[in-house]
């Protein structure tokens, strides 16, 4: 659904120089409102969570404009969307992000970016009670790496690729249809772990809250050593102590940073729009989700793997808040 201004007049009072009039007094003869659709992943993934939330606190802060969400597969299905001109905004992870605009495995994209949404520190959870404690302990073992097509099992390729590691060969890989499937098939024993990446991200919650508890696993400092050496564009990441139950020790790892992109034709004054509305919202949309404590205009322009990938509406707002020159 692409975005729609609809202008509820005819042709010729938007070019008469009169306008309607009513006892002398010009009466209001345009009404105009804004839709954007918003795509994210499956049910139960961190994208819908994220995405909705962005919606309600956007909408609430500019009511002429309406922000939609839409399920999809995820990032790698919202890539191709968002370059038909299907969707308007989408959420991507870092990794399909970094593929796409680099132009790997594919020609490069021409999406911009609109804000980067949050950190995506990547690692294993398994049961407490499990034997598990090392990356190398799950080798052989059955291990979801997250939903088909979204970007989770992309930054678990690189993380094992940078230990000498196959996804699909040294572990007995599920890929699930539905984000929120995962933590019940840890439970259950169906598989050994679960991938995931973020702070407060549903399923590492779901796993840590359930009866059996939850181990996190994540790479080493001479692990994440070797995986940089390889794939720089990762980068060092902490989940802080507290972000999941039970977890009382901060926990290092890996990743990249996930973003807001928008289709290649989002109007400048649109996105310009957006960002003031969403930078204006900051301290809201924090309080209503963790997560989204990082989705800073500061951030943005940190994360981006170059600033003329940021929307350029965007970048004019940044300019008038002094974040760039």
């Amino acid at each position: 659904m692409r975005f729609a201004f609809l202008f509820l007049l005819s042709a010729a009072l938007l070019l008469s120089p009169a306008a309607a009039q009513t006892g002398g007094k010009a009466i209001p003869t345009t009404t105009i409102s804004l839709t954007i659709s918003l795509g994210t992943a499956t049910p139960g993934g961190g994208f819908p969570l994220y995405g909705n939330a962005f919606a309600e606190v956007m909408n609430a802060a500019d009511p002429q404009a309406t922000i939609a969400p839409r399920n999809t597969k995820g990032s790698n299905e919202n890539i191709p969307l968002l370059e038909k001109g299907e969707l308007d905004l989408a959420l991507v992870a870092g990794e399909p992000a970094y593929e796409a605009f680099a132009g790997i495995g594919r020609a490069p994209v021409r999406l911009k970016i609109l804000t980067a949404i949050y950190s995506n520190p990547g690692m294993f959870v398994v049961r407490a009670d499990s034997p598990y404690k090392t990356i190398r302990d799950l080798v052989g073992q059955p291990v979801a790496f997250g939903a088909k097509g979204s970007g989770l099992p992309i930054l678990a390729r690189y993380v094992l690729d940078g230990l000498g590691l196959k996804q699909d060969e040294d572990f007995k890989a599920v890929y699930l249809d539905r984000a929120g499937d995962g933590p019940a098939m840890v439970e259950d024993g169906r598989v050994a772990a679960l991938w995931g990446a973020g702070i407060g991200w549903p399923g590492f919650a779901a796993v840590a809250s359930s009866a059996s508890g939850a181990r996190f696993i994540a790479p080493n400092a001479e692990e994440i050593a070797r995986i940089r050496a390889k794939h720089s564009f990762l980068k060092p990441l902490t989940v802080p102590a507290g972000s999941y139950p039970k977890q009382s020790e901060p926990i290092a790892s890996l990743g990249s940073w996930s973003f807001v992109l928008t289709r290649e034709d989002l109007p400048d004054d649109v996105a310009y729009r957006l960002a003031k509305t969403l930078h204006g919202v900051e301290a809201t949309f924090c309080k209503k989700l963790a997560q989204a404590c990082e989705t800073t205009a500061a951030n943005t322009v940190a994360a981006a793997p170059r600033v003329e990938l940021i929307h350029p509406g965007v970048m004019k707002y940044f300019r008038e808040m002094g974040v760039v020159r």
